[in-house]
């Protein structure tokens, strides 16, 4: 029986021919990340002496609670700076060099195909749109990588998703990581690879990396993507490697691959999709299932799943000519610096502003509930986040409902949760 692409990977990382699913192994990492979060629990466990594996194979980004919101998170901040400049980190960002994490690395040409990437943060799997296998990990695993380069894995077996057909006008790579979900549910896919499969350029690169950002949500493992001519194009203009690197190392999986089980996603009949509270997986279609008329006080366009320049053209389109709903907040959060400039550039920005958006420096902020739009008891958010669990961005009786930046734009011009195509 063939291999699946991710179980290629681990088995090249593992010094393997071949793994099968289950099993326990020990692989070679060739870049360790974390957050202000999650990086000053792992540099604590190690010692004075200490020092990592390989100072080119880290990547630390201060994205969560930064620009630091108070002392505390100050402090969190330093501890990884005062790390960094004694084990002369390359990939350090902080503040105006900082983007959230899951944006900037795939930017900096930090990802490569067949990568074997572990990050001290859940949303890690990002990076497998890219044709790698990325996957979250906890502060102590981080710790240990730091310090020999290598981590220990249980090999996923596999659900594939076939991809027919096109997205309609409005429709975006949201709506389809969210029917997904739907479909399996928060735990159906726990602890297995989401290989994607069949007409995949019909969702953008920036889409694909949107889907397989939440390929966690579902309980997946990680998510992978083949390469196709605009993902190989965006990994050589980002400097990430070469014509000749992709054709040596490009990963696809065997025809006689095994999976638990095939999904066979229909894109044309998506339609624009909200979950509601608490679960991402608690899915409505809109102009499909009666949700009524719900009133909104704050809608929050960003994070590592909707913060890139695809997400706030999305955005602009709805805002331009119109303005936010008398009583709504609307946050727009540029994923990176590059980003920002870039949308700048492009009148995006003054759009945002002239519609009478708050607009903010790249940050994670709202989405875990840091800072940057908090929710008061009783108020309603729509976001392009990843998460709406009970308390996440504020009070425990807030609620947060997930959309795509076509969403969540129109939602907030309504002042209620609606689809784009009521306004356009």
């Amino acid at each position: 029986m063939g291999l699946t692409a991710t179980q290629k990977i681990l088995a090249k990382k593992a010094g393997r021919k071949e793994v099968k699913p289950g099993e326990l192994i020990t692989c070679d990492v060739d870049l360790v990340m974390g957050n202000d979060i999650t990086s000053p629990v792992a540099i604590k466990l190690l010692n004075e002496n200490d020092r990592v594996f390989d100072k080119d194979k880290i990547a630390l980004v201060l994205d969560h609670f930064s620009p630091c919101k108070d002392i505390k998170s100050a402090e969190q901040c330093k501890i990884v700076r005062d790390f960094a400049k004694k084990q002369e980190i390359k990939h350090f960002y902080d503040v105006g060099r900082m983007g959230i994490e899951h944006a900037l690395l795939p930017e900096r040409g930090l990802v490569h195909p067949g990568d074997l990437i572990i990050g001290a943060d859940s949303h890690t799997c990002t990076y497998g749109a890219l044709g790698c296998f990325s996957t979250g990990i906890g502060s102590t695993d981080m710790a240990a990588a730091m310090l020999n380069g290598k981590v220990w894995l249980k090999v996923p077996s596999a659900i594939k998703v076939t991809l027919k057909n096109s997205l309609p006008e409005y429709v975006t790579g949201k709506d389809v990581i969210l029917t997904l979900i739907g479909m399996l549910g928060v735990d159906g896919a726990t602890y297995k690879s989401l290989e994607f499969a069949g007409e995949i350029s019909a969702l953008s690169l920036e889409e694909r990396l949107t889907v397989a950002n939440m390929a966690v949500e579902c309980g997946a493992k990680n998510a992978f993507f083949p390469l196709d001519d605009e993902a190989k194009m965006y990994l050589v203009v980002r400097g990430a490697c070469t014509k000749q690197y992709l054709e040596e190392n490009a990963i696809f999986p065997d025809e006689d691959a095994e999976y638990d089980q095939e999904i066979v996603l229909d894109l044309s009949k998506i339609r624009p999709t909200v979950a509601f509270p608490h679960l991402p997986s608690n899915i409505r279609k809109l102009g499909v299932d009666d949700i009524g008329k719900i009133n909104i006080d704050q809608v929050v366009i960003g994070s590592c799943t909707n913060g890139r320049f695809s997400d706030l053209c999305e955005a602009a389109t709805i805002f331009q000519g119109k303005k936010v709903a008398k009583g709504v907040r609307c946050i727009i959060i540029p994923a990176t610096p590059e980003v920002y400039r870039f949308a700048m550039d492009q009148g995006i920005i003054e759009i945002f502003m002239r519609a009478g958006c708050a607009v903010s420096t790249p940050t994670c902020g709202p989405c875990l509930g840091g800072y940057m739009g908090i929710l008061a008891s009783g108020e309603k958010c729509v976001a392009t986040t990843n998460r709406n669990f009970v308390g996440r961005m504020g009070a425990k009786d807030s609620e947060i409902y997930l959309a795509s930046p076509y969403v969540a734009a129109a939602s907030a011009v309504m002042g209620y949760i609606c689809s784009p195509e009521e306004i356009l």
